[in-house]
């Protein structure tokens, strides 16, 4: 069995066979789409940036993620009937043959009360039939990734200390879309 937290690119590599790839249309039709920002909801970044500027060095990973990420993802608003975000949810599945398992940091996912197809996580894995997009902070450095059968890609780095904040909640807003349509295939 392999525990998400074991997880490293080299080990995934390995494991199941895995290859990065440098362009993928995937990543890029998600990354460099447009969504509409409210004012509201541009006035609740630049807050929540200027939070993460004066603490983003000094925050550990949980603070990080309770003061900065959840707030944002709050934003976007994943929550619905047919997929919401969850957190340190125990999930598991078969890859290849190969059991995985663990608590990964967070998840969106369809279900209600409790995760069932993963379309957003975050350390994680899994094959379906469709792709999976993720992404990793570094404290205030994201990267947007995508998963693809045996092929992933990692997006360049946004800082949310800068104007990529917005970017960021534009990638954020797509995702939401994306997931809304691939439910409803």
């Amino acid at each position: 069995m392999l525990k998400f937290n074991e997880c490293t690119l080299l080990k995934l590599d390995k494991t199941f066979a895995l290859s990065q790839v440098e362009e993928n249309q995937i990543l890029q039709d998600w990354i460099g789409s447009h969504a509409d920002i409210s004012d509201f909801e541009q006035q609740s970044l630049n807050l929540y940036q200027g939070i993460l500027k004066r603490h983003v060095h000094d925050w550990n990973e949980v603070e990080l993620r309770q003061h900065f990420i959840g707030p944002i993802l709050t934003l976007v608003n994943f929550s619905n009937p047919k997929f919401t975000m969850f957190a340190e949810r125990s999930f598991s599945g078969v890859v290849d043959d190969i059991e995985l398992s663990g608590k990964p940091d967070g998840m969106i996912a369809s279900g209600f009360r409790e995760p069932e197809k993963p379309y957003f996580c975050f350390q994680e894995y899994n094959a379906y039939q469709h792709e999976i997009y993720g992404c990793y902070v570094v404290g205030d450095i994201w990267h947007f990734m995508v998963l693809h059968g045996k092929t992933y890609s990692i997006s360049g780095s946004y800082a949310a200390t800068r104007d990529d904040i917005v970017d960021i909640f534009i990638v954020l807003k797509r995702l939401k879309q994306i997931i809304i349509d691939l439910i409803e295939k």
